[in-house]
């Protein structure tokens, strides 16, 4: 399965992101690539992410904002 994330607005619309990920073959590479864009994807209008393993929900929605 392919690790993936969901970018969302704070009420759950998903938006396109403002860097354009990968598909990720393990959740530590997917957190290391959002811990390096994070601040470019907020800026971008993703206010929250929700990270997934092929269909199934991992966990999120997360917030991107740093003061939440």
């Amino acid at each position: 399965m392919a690790w993936t994330w969901r970018f969302e607005k704070a009420d759950g619309t998903e938006v396109e992101p403002a860097v354009q990920p990968e598909e990720f073959t393990t959740q530590g590479d997917a957190e290391s690539w959002l811990g390096e864009s994070w601040k470019d994807l907020l800026e971008g209008g993703a206010d929250q992410v929700v990270l997934f393993d092929g269909d199934a929900k991992i966990y999120g929605p997360m917030n991107l904002h740093a003061d939440a």
